[in-house]
């Protein structure tokens, strides 16, 4: 009996470690495809989505999201496969959000399903990279 109480104590007193949590993968990440917040985004993006800049060059050197590409709207047809796999989730955004959504229906005419329209770079919470 004492045994088995001091057993006891010592594994409320002594916790085992937790075992570390792999982040979740943006496939895992439950969200519906369409318009997304900018925390919402954050999140996909943490989880793998490729986060593709819809705007122009000088646009995009202006300051964009950390990690994003840089495929202008009118070039995604001819440059989707630098995306990856059709089965990629990708974040897309511009300025106000129509060059969002004609990527958008370009990327599900190449194929692509899991998109998500952020709409505006500022609707991207926090820093942006230059």
């Amino acid at each position: 009996m004492k045994i088995a109480f001091a057993a006891l104590l010592l594994a409320t007193a002594f916790p085992a470690p937790a075992e570390s949590a792999a982040p979740p993968s943006a496939s895992s990440v439950a969200v519906k495809p369409g318009v997304v917040d900018g925390s919402t985004a954050k999140l996909l993006a943490a989880s793998g989505a490729k986060v593709v800049d819809v705007r122009t060059p000088e646009e995009f050197a202006s300051g964009h999201v950390p990690g994003a590409i840089n495929i202008p709207f009118d070039e995604l047809p001819r440059r989707a496969a630098e995306i990856g796999p059709p089965a990629t989730p990708v974040v897309l955004y511009c300025r106000s959000g129509r060059r969002s959504g004609i990527a958008v229906d370009a990327l599900q005419k190449a194929g692509f399903s899991k998109l998500y329209d952020l709409k505006s770079v500022t609707a991207w919470p926090g820093e942006l990279a230059r």
